[in-house]
């Protein structure tokens, strides 16, 4: 396990009394408003097809541009809920959760489309949450027989398990209470010089967007389309 990983997990109990509300009702929120689209942002279908489009039907293309403009998302929004330091955390921290979560659940999500998965199948559904958790994590939780398996197969399983449903969301929002948790050198880093912590704020979520694109990317091979 990494230095970050082990700062996060004795800091996680402290980034729940901030951010109570991430829980697997939050996870499953998150991935409905990804793939219905919020805001300004379009569903993960209609950004896909928009991608493939733009990309002459280019699959590849399509996908390497929605993991680049994702991890670009992530940066920015790293960056505004970073930049304030300690005295924002009560407001930053959630904000940075809930928009890093609704980020890599589209960029899932619409690389599962392009990749011929139905985002209205609650299996591929769980298949989408399993990939926020990381390569290693999931590994590990393979190894534990606490997952049956990996993205793919949690997505391409015979039936839908509901209480597999609630465990992956379990697993993601604890993964992201994690990750946050150790993100608090930023914020520390921040009480003095602001700016500095929203540049580790960005890099941090970039990077980990980056990490679960080419993972999403390598996991979920094409699937005929029907």
């Amino acid at each position: 396990m990494s230095m970050a990983k082990r700062v996060g997990k004795s800091l996680a109990p402290k980034v729940t009394l901030v951010a109570p509300q991430i829980t697997a009702g939050f996870v499953h929120q998150a991935l409905e408003r990804a793939i219905r689209g919020v805001g300004p942002l379009d569903g993960a279908a209609v950004l896909a097809e928009k991608e493939r489009a733009e990309h002459q039907g280019d699959d590849a293309a399509a996908i390497k541009d929605i993991i680049e403009t994702h991890v670009r998302l992530a940066g920015a929004q790293g960056f505004l809920t970073n930049i304030g330091g300690l005295v924002t955390v009560p407001v930053a921290v959630p904000a940075n959760i809930a928009g890093l979560a609704l980020i890599q659940c589209r960029m899932v999500a619409a690389i599962a489309h392009l990749r011929g998965y139905d985002l209205a199948d609650k299996r591929v559904r769980n298949g989408i949450l399993a990939s926020l958790l990381g390569e290693e994590r999931m590994l590990s939780l393979i190894k534990k027989k606490k997952l049956p398996g990996t993205p793919m197969a949690v997505a391409t399983a015979p039936v839908y398990d509901e209480h597999l449903s609630t465990v992956m969301a379990n697993e993601v929002a604890g993964e992201i209470i994690t990750r946050m948790a150790g993100k608090r050198i930023a914020f520390t880093v921040g009480r003095r010089v602001p700016v500095v912590g929203g540049i580790i704020g960005a890099g941090t979520d970039g990077f980990a967007t980056w990490q679960v694109g080419r993972y999403v990317d390598r996991e979920f091979l094409p699937r005929n389309r029907r």
